[in-house]
């Protein structure tokens, strides 16, 4: 290989970077065509991969945080090898392409994780340091030895979750994460001095980072490479490379203008930049075959070093069935035998029960992690005995994330993306908001995170409207992709966990702080499975059911002991357990007419808003304004959870259906 050749591979990657965007006339050339020789010399110099085989476990992993450039990411993926052809780059955010406009995960193979709004790439390289150093400390470097580059960029380091994950970061000392922050200066509506006067720099020193400002070297490939090598030599701490670059270079017109950043260079730049590139100008998506086959030269020396991994796992003695369990994310067999049961009429806050069942699993599902934004006791991530994730001790299982629910969320991401873990994280249901944006990219994603939401009515009691969630289950049951479950008792909560562990995504369990009846019937009720089912029927159950009172959690055992004081009027009512509206909408329909008929009122019961329950009730007890600080009982007393109040709305429903 000669500089010639290098120098005509960067250029090539710049070629693509103006092609893409100009073809869909939208996209972000500038960061791409400034960042071409850094990702030249990880493609080509530093990461081990093999795009024939791109789901190997011990590859190097790559992060784009800075989604914005996906044409960088696109046109290295397609250069070395991976399953992306030119005419794919061709379709760049086109419907149905694999190229969409910031890069998804499970969508475009060599595509690590979904990426876009800023700053959760920043918080998932996190948690892929987690997730490499627990399987590194588990099983042995002889399986897991490897590293995280991260590219991120001004707007990364701007949004918040970058400073809770970075914080996060340094104090847990995460050696083998390499971040290389673009310090280009330039943002959408200009010169990121407008809003940005950080000293990103001391900032990272602070947090505990080694951090190597190595300035104006974005051409340099030689001092580029050195400057990875050095930071992927620090085991005891994350490491950020501060690189100056000068987005769009190096076209005449818009080299360190925000007209690079998010549009197009149209036609006559891009000719003319193609010009000084020594590429065709007239000619669209040229790669030039001694580039390409630099590219693919280094995308086939992976091959070699899989196939030792390979070797190495083979002849590996250590356990096996727990490593496998961890790979594909599941419990060792027999797994569900372990989740424990409650006797009818205990009093268990399904916090607690969730706690046990942590507690139950943790030996026999090897994967499974826990904790909490400070709040571990009291969202059921406590993991007994448990010794906390730490430097010194990188295969604790139980992690204090601290007061960053949003960092939690994205940490999270990148435990489960990584493969190899099951994370379960925990906080107020009130403060799932925090997370939301995490949240939404673990189910665009499909991550397999469960997500502990506790304390999740106005049964909290005395902390008042500000943690008293009252929309929280609506807008969470609006996200597609995310189960949300809210068990009515200790059993519906083991069963709940039984599926959030054999589900290929994120589970979001809806626990109670205070404790509520175990209730008859649900014990190993598969019911639970399918997200509703009858619970109990008064009078002759062979008659058709009068009314259905239909409830969620904590008001389920209300939906009971209202039933029994509507018995007394001699009315037959049908109490349905309705634990996952997305697990129930997935049944057939013969299903849910059997459990819900179309000709008996119903009365739904959830101590939340009654936004999206007319899909299932005909009326509703809920809640349409905030909570109140008062003891949980008087609380729910106050604002209608009584049997006695729902009896009385189930008779005015019966009335003005009759």
């Amino acid at each position: 290989m000669t500089d010639d050749v290098e120098q005509l591979a960067i250029n090539t990657i710049r070629g693509l970077a103006m092609d893409m965007p100009q073809a869909a006339n939208s996209g972000h050339p500038g960061t791409a065509m400034a960042l071409a020789p850094l990702a030249h010399v990880l493609w080509t110099r530093i990461m081990r991969y093999d795009p024939k085989h791109p789901d190997w476990p011990d590859r190097d992993r790559f992060i784009l945080s800075a989604g914005h450039a996906s044409v960088l990411l696109y046109s290295m993926l397609h250069l070395t090898g991976y399953d992306l052809s030119l005419d794919d780059l061709r379709a760049f955010r086109q419907w149905g392409s694999k190229t969409p406009g910031h890069p998804e995960v499970h969508h475009t193979p060599g595509v690590e994780v979904t990426t876009g709004p800023l700053g959760q790439g920043m918080g998932n390289g996190v948690g892929f340091g987690i997730a490499e150093r627990w399987l590194r400390a588990r099983f042995g470097a002889e399986l897991c030895d490897h590293h995280t580059f991260v590219i991120c960029s001004d707007g990364d380091l701007e949004e918040g979750v970058s400073h809770e994950a970075a914080s996060l970061a340094g104090h847990l000392g995460l050696g083998r994460l390499v971040y290389v922050y673009d310090d280009n200066h330039i943002s959408i509506d200009g010169p990121t001095e407008l809003a940005l006067s950080d000293d990103a720099v001391k900032r990272f020193e602070a947090y505990g980072w080694d951090v190597d400002d190595v300035g104006e070297v974005a051409n340099d490939c030689d001092v580029l490479e050195a400057a990875i090598r050095r930071a992927m030599g620090v085991e005891d701490k994350p490491s950020l490379i501060v690189l100056r670059s000068h987005i769009g270079y190096p076209s005449p017109k818009f080299t360190d203008s925000d007209k690079a950043h998010g549009n197009p260079l149209g036609t006559d730049e891009v000719r003319i930049t193609k010009e000084i590139l020594g590429l065709p100008p007239d000619e669209t998506f040229h790669v030039p075959p001694e580039a390409l086959e630099l590219y693919r030269e280094a995308g086939r020396r992976g091959a070699g070093e899989r196939e030792a991994w390979e070797a190495r796992l083979a002849s590996w003695d250590g356990d096996r069935e727990a490593y496998e369990a961890c790979i594909e994310r599941r419990g060792l067999p027999g797994w569900e035998s372990k989740l424990p049961t409650w006797t009818a009429g205990e009093k268990v806050a399904t916090r607690n029960a969730s706690g046990a069942c942590l507690n139950a699993l943790i030996d026999v599902v090897p994967g499974l992690i826990a904790g909490a934004a400070d709040l571990t006791g009291n969202t059921g991530t406590l993991i007994k005995g448990a010794q906390p994730q730490s430097r010194d001790h990188p295969d604790g299982r139980q992690i204090h994330y601290g007061i960053r629910e949003h960092g939690m969320g994205a940490t999270m991401n990148g435990m489960a993306g990584h493969d190899g873990l099951i994370p379960v994280g925990g906080t107020f249901l009130v403060f799932s908001d925090y997370m939301r944006g995490a949240v939404r990219l673990a189910a665009i994603s499909e991550y397999k995170v469960i997500f502990s939401w506790t304390h999740d009515s106005v049964g909290l009691g005395e902390d008042g409207p500000t943690h008293q969630p009252i929309e929280h289950l609506a807008a969470l049951r609006a996200m597609p992709g995310l189960r949300v479950v809210r068990p009515a008792d200790a059993n519906e909560c083991a069963m709940a966990w039984r599926d959030a562990l054999a589900h290929d995504g994120p589970t979001a369990l809806i626990l109670s702080r205070q404790d509520l009846p175990v209730l008859e019937g649900t014990a190993g009720n598969e019911g639970v499975h399918r997200g509703a089912y009858v619970l109990s029927t008064t009078g002759d159950g062979a008659e058709p059911p009068d009314l259905a009172l239909l409830g969620t959690g904590s008001e389920v055992s209300v939906c009971v002991d209202a039933a029994e004081l509507l018995a007394l009027d001699g009315y037959r009512v049908r109490v349905v357990s309705l634990p996952c509206w997305e697990d129930f909408d997935a049944q057939s329909d013969d299903y849910k007419e059997d459990v819900l008929p179309a000709s008996v009122p119903t009365l739904a019961v959830e101590a939340a808003t009654s936004f999206g329950w007319d899909r299932w009730a005909d009326d509703m007890v809920s809640i349409e304004r905030f909570g109140a600080s008062a003891p949980g009982a008087v609380a729910l007393a106050e604002l209608g959870f009584t049997p006695e109040n729902v009896a009385e709305r189930a008779r005015a429903l019966l009335a003005e259906t009759s």
